[in-house]
Parts: C-alpha cells; sequence; structure tokens
C-alpha cells in the first residue's frame, strides 16, 4: 500500500513529543494526526480508521492500555504501539497481554520508531492478504456464503442440503445476481462428486452453430479446423457436475439434443461415430418462467420436467432485506482485504435506506456496490453523503407522510407501521428491522392498533 493511503495516530501529553514524532513520521510520507490526550484521541478515531495507533501508555485520565481497548473494540484490525518511560519487564508484558503490537521506550529513538511502524504496517498487510486469500478460498465452494437469517432463504439452504445427497436433476430459478450459481457450486461441494470437475457452461452466450459441439467435442475431421478431437464440456465434466446457466436461452435443437443425453446418458461427438457414456449430475438455472416459456412454444415442456426433477427458487433480494446487514458486512470485509483498504461499516441510516431500497440487481448489485463504498469512501463508517446518486434518490421518489402537531403519538405510531408495512415492506421481520423493534414487538402493536386484518401487509 501507498504511504500515502497509511493513516497513523500518535497520542502523548507531552506536546512537544507529539509533535516531533507527528512530523518524523509524516516525512516517511505517511498520514499523521495527533493528540494530547485519550479524549482527544477517541474523537478523531470516531471520524477515521486508522492503520496505527502509538500511544503514551501512562497520561493523566484514561491510560493508554483503557486507549487501546477502546480502539480494540471499535477497530480490531488497527494496531497500537506503546510507549513509555517505565521500560519495565513487566510492563511489556502487560502491553502485549492487551493486545498491543510492540513497545518502545521513551526517550524515543526515532529510528527504532521508523523500523517498528514499517514492520507493524507489514505485518497488517499480511493478515489483510491472509483474510483475503481465506475469502477466495471458501468462495464457490462454502456453502456458508449463502448468508441470511431469513425464513425464504433458510428453506433454501435446507433444500440445498437434502438435494447434495442424491444425484438428482436440479433447476435454479431466479431473478438474475440472486446467486443461482452459488447454490448449484453449494450442491456440487457437499455432493458426494466434490472431488470431481464442477463445469458451468453459459447456454445464452453460445450460438447454436457452436453449442453442439461445445457441449459435447468434435472428432478430428468433424469440420474445417477440426484437426484433432477435442472433448466437450460433457466429457469434461464426468464423474462430476455440469452447471447449465441460463437454460431458457438454448435453441430447440439444443434443447433436443439435451433432452436425449439426460435421458441415455450417452451421445457421440460431432462427426464421430463412436457413443461417449458418461456419469455426469446437471444442474440448471434460468431467470426466466419455464412454465410461461413452455405455454409459448419456446421451451420443450418434456426437458422442462426432466430438468426440474427438484425445483430450488432463490428469493430476489427484496424477500429478504433482513438479511442486508450480513451481506454488507460479509462484502466489506471481502473488498477491505482484496484491495488492502481498512475495513468500513454503515451508519445506522445508511443501513435503513439500504434496507428500504429494493434492489432490481439483486445479491450482485450489493456486492458491487460494497466494493464501490471499499474504493471510493475514504471514512471508516459510511454515511449517506457517500452513497451513489441513485441510492439518495431512491428516498426522494418514494412515498412520504405527514403529521399535524399535537398528533397523539399512538397515531403516529399506527401511521408508521401502516406505512411501512405498505410501502416499505410486507414482511414483518423487515419492517420490524426497519422499525428498530423486534418481530414480537411489531406483532403486539399491530394487534394493539387493530391492524391484523390483512390489510397492513403479510408474512
Amino acid at each position: 500500500m501507498e504511504k500515502t493511503n497509511i493513516k497513523i495516530l500518535v497520542v502523548d501529553d507531552e506536546q512537544g513529543l507529539c509533535a516531533g514524532l507527528q512530523e518524523a513520521l509524516r516525512r516517511e510520507g505517511y498520514v499523521v494526526d495527533a493528540a494530547t490526550s485519550a479524549g482527544d484521541a477517541l474523537k478523531l478515531l470516531g471520524d477515521k480508521l486508522y492503520n496505527l495507533v502509538i500511544s503514551d501508555m501512562k497520561m493523566p485520565g484514561s491510560t493508554g492500555l483503557d486507549l487501546m481497548a477502546e480502539v480494540r473494540s471499535r477497530a480490531r484490525d488497527t494496531l497500537i504501539i506503546l510507549m513509555t518511560a517505565y521500560g519495565t519487564v513487566e510492563n511489556a508484558v502487560e502491553a502485549m497481554k492487551g493486545g498491543a503490537y510492540d513497545y518502545l521506550s521513551k526517550p524515543i529513538d526515532v529510528r527504532r520508531l521508523r523500523a517498528l511502524v514499517e514492520k507493524a504496517l507489514q505485518f497488517q498487510a499480511v493478515v489483510a492478504e491472509n483474510s483475503e486469500l481465506r475469502l477466495r478460498l471458501r468462495s464457490g465452494t462454502d456453502p456458508g456464503l449463502l448468508i441470511g437469517e431469513s425464513a425464504v432463504l433458510r428453506a433454501v439452504v435446507t433444500l440445498v442440503n437434502e438435494v447434495s445427497r442424491s444425484d438428482v436433476t436440479v433447476l435454479i430459478e431466479g431473478e438474475s445476481g440472486t446467486g443461482k450459481e452459488i447454490v448449484a457450486r453449494s450442491v456440487h461441494a457437499q455432493s458426494q462428486r466434490r472431488d470431481r470437475p464442477f463445469v458451468s457452461v453459459n447456454c445464452a452466450a453460445l450460438p447454436e452453430t457452436l453449442l453442439e459441439a461445445e457441449l459435447f467435442g468434435h472428432a478430428k475431421g468433424a469440420f474445417t479446423g477440426a484437426v484433432a478431437n477435442k472433448p466437450g464440456r460433457f466429457q469434461l465434466a464426468d464423474g462430476g457436475t455440469l452447471f447449465l446457466d441460463e437454460i431458457g436461452d438454448l435453441s430447440p435443437k439444443g434443447q433436443g439434443d439435451l433432452l436425449r443425453v439426460l435421458e441415455d446418458h450417452a451421445f457421440r461427438m460431432v462427426g464421430g461415430a463412436e457413443l461417449i457414456r458418461v456419469d455426469v449430475r446437471v444442474i440448471a438455472a434460468t431467470n426466466k418462467n419455464l412454465h410461461e416459456e413452455v405455454r409459448n412454444g419456446r421451451f420443450r415442456e418434456d426437458l422442462l420436467y426432466r430438468l426440474q426433477i427438484v425445483p430450488i427458487q432463490m428469493p430476489p433480494l427484496r424477500d429478504r432485506p433482513e438479511d442486508i446487514p450480513l451481506l454488507v458486512e460479509l462484502f466489506l470485509d471481502q473488498f477491505s482485504a482484496k484491495h488492502k483498504r481498512r475495513r468500513k461499516r454503515l451508519s445506522s441510516d445508511a443501513i435503513q435506506l439500504f434496507l428500504r431500497f429494493p434492489w432490481p440487481g439483486n445479491v450482485r448489485q450489493l456486492r458491487n456496490l460494497a466494493e464501490r463504498l471499499v474504493i471510493t469512501c475514504r471514512e471508516s463508517v459510511v454515511e449517506l453523503v457517500h452513497l451513489p446518486e441513485f441510492l439518495r434518490d431512491y428516498d426522494r421518489t418514494t412515498v412520504t407522510f405527514s403529521v399535524r402537531p399535537g398528533t397523539p403519538l399512538a397515531e403516529v405510531e399506527k401511521l408508521l407501521i401502516q406505512q411501512t408495512l405498505a410501502h416499505v415492506t410486507p414482511n414483518r421481520d423487515a419492517a420490524a428491522l426497519s422499525l428498530g423493534i423486534s418481530r414480537r414487538t411489531l406483532q403486539y402493536k399491530l394487534k394493539q392498533y387493530r391492524l391484523l386484518d390483512g390489510d397492513a401487509g403479510s408474512e
């Protein structure tokens, strides 16, 4: 990381020493702030996220150890170096047990300080790289990436666990960006085929002229330029799983060819005479309503029933807004590690806007926005002002209501609950989260205000 992106906070009640250390580190290219008390330091820590805090251990009021405990509770990745004029073993042990990265004795040797700062930042970079590596190893293979506590997502996870124990064909349906490929990979990762290949094909990206050769391979001499046999995706996936994404865009001929393979578990290469048998589990996905496609004559009914032995419906993000805070935290951590940036969190106002927004691009849109915020927001807390215009504009175009001064609080509360369920989300778990109350409290309020007649929203 560039030194100009490194933020350091120096804390010491000796103003001259504090200013001297600040200047010495600024000459190294770092961004350095200074505070002469733990209270002033905490104010700065509330506004910025620092890579490193260098604090005196003995200060009037709160000590360096007190400050360190507060720093660690707010920003677990921030490293702390403590300074003291009492360079005893006991102090050093106490500081290290409290979570200090290291310890400096006064008077401060500036060369030692520079070397220790560089060493601490190198350690921090390694930790970030390891976090990124762990996330990369998990991606695409860990069913835990189906993050959320909503009932609809828990139902999906339960079905994925059940389906993974068998070899049945699965059809995953859902809007674009809901995580259909993650579900497919999760099924494969938990199945008996986990050590065999997972091969993915985007049916919408292949023209009909290339689809047959892509799926089944071609024999030498099958067409101009075919100088050798080339295996297709079915052969590459033998023993494992073949994921057919956007199956609804498969051409009529491709649908017929796929149906035969699913029924016979055998095929011939393009231009080949030999019958090739494979052991492949097929998982398909689509963002189209295939029953409607069948009614309109664009998809084979027999193929639909062959694919839809077990259907899995991925819910759109707007139907599980209570999962948004968990997803945002996951993505912010992931991209902070990837781009070697300090961890960020959303302010309560930003979270509330995220809960209200309908997310037409679903989880993919949320994930992309989290990466954008990691890159563009320089502060540790993402406020409304840091959010893109399309999000901030959403509140300006949504329904609002007003109340007359002097209106009884009970009437205001009743109206707020009605409007939230009608215009923010009909889901009571999500509505309770948006209102800042528990589900049980919301249920009590609905009963109290006689809003349980079906007009206020549904489960």
